[in-house]
């Protein structure tokens, strides 16, 4: 399947809190159609001073994400192939969106690697982790992550041939940022100390 995002976050641990030495985290979208540019074109890239640091030209807004069903880690390479290299250190923590269930069981991927995780409306105690006291009691946690510059557009420039008549050809890329906030089910609040700090 190719309408697929994939985040991985790489949390090192806090020995001293008792926390192993980093925590991994995975968080698989749809990918939307124009929401980066074509592979093709991405393999056509060449950049000038590659180790220049790099400004986005375009701030895109910040996305509120509800992850509320686990996705199987044994079972996840039929919704992308991806997900058995990118996840393999999260394997109990990968994490999706209901909405986007329902949009990869139309296209026929198999149910029973979801599973639909605990809701504030089914416990009804069920805190935001930096709300709860106890390190042991299951709560809401919260990452936020920030792609700092990715290519986004293909850039157009138009051209005069000698008739006079106007064409427009590819000319390069539009560099983007964008926030993320995932907001998923942990079983102890001990799986999202950095929530805390926030």
């Amino acid at each position: 399947m190719e309408e697929v995002k994939i985040f991985r976050a790489l949390i090192l641990g806090e020995l001293e809190r008792g926390q192993s030495q980093f925590q991994a985290l995975c968080f698989v979208t749809r990918l939307h159609r124009n929401e980066i540019i074509p592979s093709e074109s991405m393999a056509k890239l060449r950049q000038k001073n590659p180790r220049t640091v790099r400004q986005a030209e375009e701030v895109r807004g910040l996305e509120h994400l509800s992850m509320d069903v686990a996705v199987n880690f044994s079972k996840g390479a039929q919704l992308s192939s991806h997900i058995h290299n990118v996840c393999a250190e999260a394997k109990e923590a990968i994490y999706t969106r209901e909405e986007d269930v329902k949009f990869w069981l139309e296209k026929g991927v198999d149910g029973s690697m979801f599973e639909v995780l605990p809701q504030t409306s089914d416990l009804p105690d069920l805190q935001r982790c930096k709300l709860c006291a106890d390190r042991w009691k299951p709560c809401i946690c919260s990452y936020s992550l920030s792609i700092e510059w990715y290519p986004c557009m293909l850039k157009y420039c138009k051209s005069r041939d000698a008739a006079g008549k106007v064409s427009s050809y590819k000319c390069g890329i539009r560099s983007c940022q964008k926030g993320y906030t995932f907001d998923y089910y942990v079983p102890q609040k001990q799986l999202c100390l950095w929530d805390e700090e926030t």
